[in-house]
């Protein structure tokens, strides 16, 4: 992809655990002290590197959770079964070291200047880079309409929701829970469709800017969506994970 650094390039940085922040019961948000660190852009990604005491190693991708100029963070949902995420979940500490090498990636970042309206669709953990986004926009001062719909399972599902709950004007957040609904529920529920995006989407007629991030079959789907309304392609950023 034009204009994406190449990891070969890339030099692993040591980097020192600055703070952990648990988001919910199973998330964690981990700021990093990374001398020499280039700067990043919201949108993008990093790799990290554990090594064990024997010499085994192991690697994983992992998105931005900060805006440009702040901190580098990233934000980690537990995998019971995974092998990585259990570590920086339950045992990291401030003052323990990885190492880390970026940025990586300018396709799904944005700028003021990219316009939009802008719209934001995260599924679960997708909601990371989004963040990263949102803040970004805040921080600019930026005047670009923007609106986050997030899915998630429940409400205590919401990541960083303390910090979601407070946009105002600067950006619109709404939320869809999937599998359980608190009493008195006044948002969305069930999965993303059509008709929700009728609600949410702005017409294809203002050239609105889509980014969409979150498990492959959520992102395929929603993206579908976006496009059966009219989207050009080409102003549908999407990004997917999925298991290791």
């Amino acid at each position: 992809m034009a204009g994406t650094a190449l990891r070969g390039r890339l030099t692993w940085r040591v980097a020192t655990v600055a703070t952990v922040a648990d988001e919910t019961d199973h998330v964690r948000t981990i700021t990093l002290d990374l001398p020499d660190w280039p700067g990043h852009h919201a949108g993008q990604h990093l790799d990290v590197r554990l090594t064990a005491e024997d010499g085994y190693s192991a690697e994983r991708s992992y998105s931005i959770a900060s805006a440009d100029g702040e901190a580098v963070a990233i934000t980690v949902e537990r995998l019971d079964d995974g092998e990585v995420s259990p570590y920086l979940t339950q045992e990291l500490r401030p003052g323990d070291q990885m190492e880390a090498r970026g940025p990586i990636g300018n396709w799904f970042t944005w700028e003021p200047h990219d316009g939009g309206p802008l719209l934001l669709i995260a599924g679960g953990s997708g909601v990371v880079p989004l963040r990263a986004i949102l803040r970004h926009h805040q921080r600019t001062g930026s005047n670009v309409p923007a609106r986050l719909l997030y899915s998630a399972r429940s409400l205590e599902d919401v990541i960083y929701r303390r910090e979601l709950d407070q946009y105002g004007g600067s950006a619109e957040v709404r939320y869809t829970l999937t599998r359980r609904q608190p009493p008195g529920w006044g948002g969305f529920s069930g999965r993303i469709d059509d008709a929700m995006l009728a609600r949410i989407a702005w017409p294809a007629s203002q050239s609105p800017l889509a980014f969409i991030c979150g498990p492959t079959p959520f992102v395929e789907a929603v993206a579908e969506l976006l496009v059966a309304r009219h989207y050009p392609t080409r102003r549908v950023k999407t990004e997917r994970f999925g298991g290791a």
